[in-house]
């Protein structure tokens, strides 16, 4: 019994331990420049020095050179489309999708329509949704992983985003 408890306690120590360490992107690095070389420490950043002999004036502002100009300034800023996937009939109930894209990259997936016969059906549309939707953005397309629990949703959900990969691809 003692033998238990020890090891039961060193366990939790362990995963106690395990949890609480925080792991840190920010560390010690050099960045070397023209002028010298400049330290980042922990975030803080101490500017190289610059000989005065290599400091260099600034002009004062005057017109635009006119061959600088482009032709034209009109610039065209990417639209986004949305499109509605297919309605999926699944044996919980139907599911559909609508996709935004800019371009032919997928920016965000909502599911307008999902089954909501019982208590269940919402515990699992909680559940599985948020994982689908960003498994279609990182992935980029409808070949995502089913969510374990939430087979049908899941089935019906690849299909309806699939109809709308489909359908912006012939707008395109």
């Amino acid at each position: 019994m003692r033998r238990i408890t020890t090891g039961l306690l060193l366990t939790v120590s362990a995963l106690v331990l395990l949890f609480s360490y925080h792991t840190s992107t920010e560390g010690t690095s050099t960045v070397a420049s023209a002028a010298g070389a400049a330290s980042i420490v922990a975030g803080s950043q101490t500017a190289p020095s610059v000989p005065e002999s290599s400091r260099v004036a600034a002009a004062p502002p005057g017109p635009p050179d006119p061959r600088s100009i482009p032709s034209t300034t009109r610039t065209t800023a990417p639209t986004n489309l949305q499109i509605d996937g297919a309605v999926e009939e699944t044996r919980r109930g139907p599911v559909q999708v609508r996709v935004t894209f800019q371009g032919a990259r997928i920016l965000e997936v909502n599911a307008i329509v999902l089954p909501t016969g019982s208590q269940r059906d919402a515990a699992i549309n909680d559940y599985a949704v948020p994982i689908l939707q960003d498994e279609s953005v990182a992935a980029q397309s409808a070949n995502i992983d089913m969510v374990s629990g939430a087979t049908l949703t899941s089935e019906g959900y690849r299909a309806s985003l699939q109809s709308a990969i489909d359908l912006a691809r012939g707008k395109r």
